[in-house]
């Protein structure tokens, strides 16, 4: 693959190490994607979500990093629900060994970095 692709990541705040863990491998040199963080610690607001849809429309896929704290956060479902409506691949990466959590309409997945190299390619 020549070109790095463009991921969005959606998570739950509370699932911010993990996210963080997803972004270190980005610093590594032969990541094949690019990472757009667009979490935010104030209220969403109309700017919030059009910043995002934009970024989610630059985007080649979503990684949703799937936990537990999934099922409550307004601003992760909004961000899946976005990235549907924009018609992109979405990818759900359960985040830790001992949480399934399903999350309707995502096909969420062990993560491995084979998985997500798979997806990557193939968006």
């Amino acid at each position: 693959m020549a070109d790095k692709k463009v991921i969005f990541v959606a998570f739950a705040i509370e699932d911010v190490r993990q996210r963080d863990f997803l972004k270190g491998h980005t610093n590594l040199a032969h990541c094949p994607f690019e990472y757009i963080d667009m979490s935010v610690k104030e209220a969403y607001d109309k700017d919030w979500k059009d910043r995002v849809r934009t970024r989610i429309r630059r985007s080649h896929g979503v990684i949703v990093l799937v936990s537990k704290d999934s099922l409550t956060s307004t601003g992760q479902k909004w961000e899946i629900e976005c990235a549907k409506e924009e018609g992109k691949p979405i990818l759900g990466i359960w985040v830790y060994t001992n949480d399934r959590t399903f999350l309707a309409g995502v096909s969420t997945k062990e993560w491995t970095w084979d998985t997500i190299g798979s997806f990557i390619d193939k968006v």
